[in-house]
């Protein structure tokens, strides 16, 4: 396991998601996006959990690890790397969270070969790069515990910690599912959401994130997802997993809230429309690195 891998300086849009989480139909059609906005694979990044409720785990492996997207490592390929006995999600005994993930865990670690799990264990745990002139970096949950949930109402002290402990100026994380990115002072925290399941939004899109520098800023924009679920759904009925997650492909509603703080609880089934940011960039940015959106 390799703690820290640095990307260097990017020079040009960064395109970011999280949670391919085995949807083999949605990591196909957000790599699709990145080719038809011109992305490289230099400049894609994952925030983890390539593998989970979905019934595609090795074949999503097998795209990403293609793909050759940079990719950090998630509290699931942590588990299936070390064969693990569950996916170390951070759900709570006795929740549906965990009940659920029983049947996924168990179905991802009896499907992956060595050679993915041995992918999964050399994953950074952290991917640090540079954009016009800001210093970033791209985690899984929290900059020490991989499985933290941090969501839209975590206190902003909380994520000023989190950001003090990477050391840079700004956070690009998953995890929680949830897109949405907030300034706290001069800095960022960014969660990019996720492509393999909906954002309890009632609406089966998902979501991943750009981030464009410009002149004197960078900008972050949100963009949904539309892919194939019920093809997805198909698969993950045929191959035996809860019909929980197969509906929420559809409905868009999370078949459990038991993560959510009660802020998030009550906006479910509320459709997302997350607004972009403008983060000034650093006056030691140089003009050679702006992009139009």
């Amino acid at each position: 396991m390799t703690a820290t891998r640095d990307l260097g300086t990017l020079d040009g849009p960064v395109l970011m998601f999280g949670g391919p989480y085995g949807n083999l139909a949605a990591t196909r059609a957000v790599l699709d996006e990145a080719g038809r906005l011109g992305i490289p694979r230099e400049r894609i990044l994952c925030t983890g959990d390539v593998v989970a409720y979905c019934g595609e785990p090795a074949e999503t492996v097998a795209l990403v690890r293609e793909a050759g997207i940079a990719t950090v490592m998630g509290n699931v390929e942590e588990s299936l790397a070390d064969d693990a006995a569950d996916c170390g999600c951070g759900f709570e005994e006795e929740t549906a969270c965990a009940r659920l993930s029983v049947d996924w865990y168990a179905f991802a670690r009896r499907t992956l070969d060595a050679e993915a799990k041995a992918w999964m264990r050399a994953l950074p745990r952290r991917l640090t790069f540079t954009l016009a002139g800001r210093r970033l970096a791209a985690i899984h949950g929290g900059a020490v515990a991989i499985n933290r949930f941090v969501f839209p109402s975590t206190p902003a002290g909380d994520k000023r910690a989190e950001l003090a402990l990477t050391g840079t100026d700004g956070v690009i994380a998953g995890h929680s599912g949830l897109p949405f990115a907030e300034l706290l002072g001069d800095r960022l925290w960014l969660n990019a959401g996720v492509v393999g399941m909906p954002a309890n939004d009632g609406t089966p899109r998902t979501w991943y994130a750009l981030l464009i520098p410009r002149v004197r800023a960078i900008r972050v924009a949100f963009f949904p997802l539309a892919y194939d679920h019920g093809a997805t759904a198909g698969v993950m009925a045929a191959r035996g997993l809860p019909r929980d997650y197969a509906e929420a492909l559809a409905t868009g509603l999370w078949p459990s809230m038991d993560i959510l703080p009660p802020a998030e609880r009550r906006a479910r089934g509320r459709a997302l429309t997350p607004p972009d940011l403008i983060w000034p960039a650093a006056r030691v940015a140089a003009p050679s690195l702006t992009a139009g959106a």
